[in-house]
């Protein structure tokens, strides 16, 4: 097959809903499908999702294959029919689908297998999936880091070096609002023009420490500042015990899952991250495109999006006085927070548009067919490098 033949690429999911891996995977579909013929697969039903219509809009086909809850062996089947009909060349998989999709894979002999690992491999997925991941990247399947500390997790994990390394990205122009939005957003949610908005985009899940943040905030002890919560999850009674617990319903507002993410955060002052560990988070990079600078704790591929000093202040995870110094520096410093909200753009703009990603991935899948990966694809402080360095895959 020619390097600039057309592929057939199957993206399988378990859902495309409104988490960060299955936003990317949109954005990245949406990317290739400039290339090469893209298809999507869900183990899920429909969502009616933001990203179903995107990939609609792309005239990018979807499958949904209805999965029930708990586990469920009529995927077996179902993954291996979709596999001959589709006759894809490569299958790039994403969270934790290859417990069902590996018997079939195998079975019709799919050419290329990608998976993609969102997270640091330790928490990626449960035991018996990295036990089945240990097996499927010495026999049949390409991992693929989204950082440098992912591809480490990697290493560390399951004992083989990851030299396919894609970091995420978005569509930045996306995120680009005027000064019109930000005032219509502010009436309509009844914030002033003069209040400084901290906004969080996360689950409110162990993962992305969402208490730690109340306790951070409520540590500023400042009337103007207010916090904004984007997301649900696990911890949302106890979040909301905890801001109870420091008399601040006024200025910590939990809003849910939204559709207008964009809008929330064009109308914001400082994005804010206080997670345990993390993969490359779309998040930081969705406020770095929306021109805000960003607090956030030092982990996973964050400290390679954000150059603290710089684009935002990153700190030491746990550290809920340190997160608490630098909301308050950029509380009482405007002119800071414009400078960091200019050099987030611009680090945006250079290197977090979807196209780097999805000519990353196009590189990945070619070289895989030739048999070999040649080339790993990261950032620098100059923007993206490619070096040569070639693995064999196990046939």
């Amino acid at each position: 097959m020619s390097p600039t033949e057309k592929l057939r690429v199957l993206h399988l999911t378990p859902s495309f809903g409104v988490g960060g891996a299955e936003q990317m995977a949109g954005h990245l579909m949406v990317g290739l499908s400039r290339w090469h013929d893209v298809i999507g697969a869900g183990l899920y039903p429909a969502m009616n999702s933001s990203i179903e219509a995107r990939l609609a809009e792309a005239s990018i086909p979807l499958w949904h294959l209805g999965k029930r809850p708990g586990f469920d062996p009529s995927l077996f089947s179902a993954l291996d029919q979709l596999f001959k009909k589709v006759r894809p060349h490569v299958v790039h998989t994403h969270l934790s689908v290859l417990r069902y999709a590996l018997p079939g894979l195998i079975r019709r002999r799919v050419p290329v297998v990608v998976h993609t690992l969102h997270n640091l491999a330790q928490h990626e997925t449960d035991t018996f999936g990295r036990l089945l991941q240990w097996f499927a990247f010495r026999r049949a399947v390409l991992p693929v880091a989204i950082s440098r500390e992912v591809a480490a997790s990697i290493e560390r994990v399951y004992g083989i070096r990851c030299k396919a390394l894609v970091p995420n990205c978005v569509p930045v122009a996306h995120y680009s609002r005027s000064e019109s939005d930000r005032t219509r957003w502010r009436a309509k949610e009844g914030f002033s023009p003069d209040a400084i908005l901290f906004t969080s985009v996360a689950r409110l899940d162990p993962q992305k420490n969402p208490l730690l943040m109340v306790k951070a905030f409520a540590a500023l002890n400042d009337p103007r500042s207010h916090l904004l919560m984007i997301g649900d999850g696990s911890l949302r009674a106890n979040v909301l015990e905890a801001i109870r617990g420091c008399d601040l319903e006024n200025r910590i507002h939990l809003l849910g899952k939204r559709s207008d993410i964009p809008e929330c955060l064009a109308a914001s002052d400082v994005f804010v991250l206080s997670s345990d560990w993390e993969g490359n988070p779309l998040a930081v990079m969705e406020a770095m495109a929306a021109r805000l600078p960003v607090i956030a704790t030092a982990v996973g591929g964050v400290p390679e999006l954000v150059e603290s000093g710089s684009q935002g202040i990153l700190v030491a995870p746990r550290d809920g006085a340190a997160l608490t110094e630098a909301m308050r520096t950029l509380l009482h410093n405007a002119e800071r927070r414009k400078a960091m909200a200019r050099a987030a753009r611009a680090r945006a703009i250079s290197s977090f548009n979807v196209d780097r990603m999805a000519q990353g991935y196009a590189q990945v899948y070619q070289d895989a067919i030739k048999g070999s990966v040649r080339s790993t694809v990261e950032w620098t402080d100059l923007g993206w490098m490619r070096t040569s360095d070639s693995i064999r895959r196990n046939k």
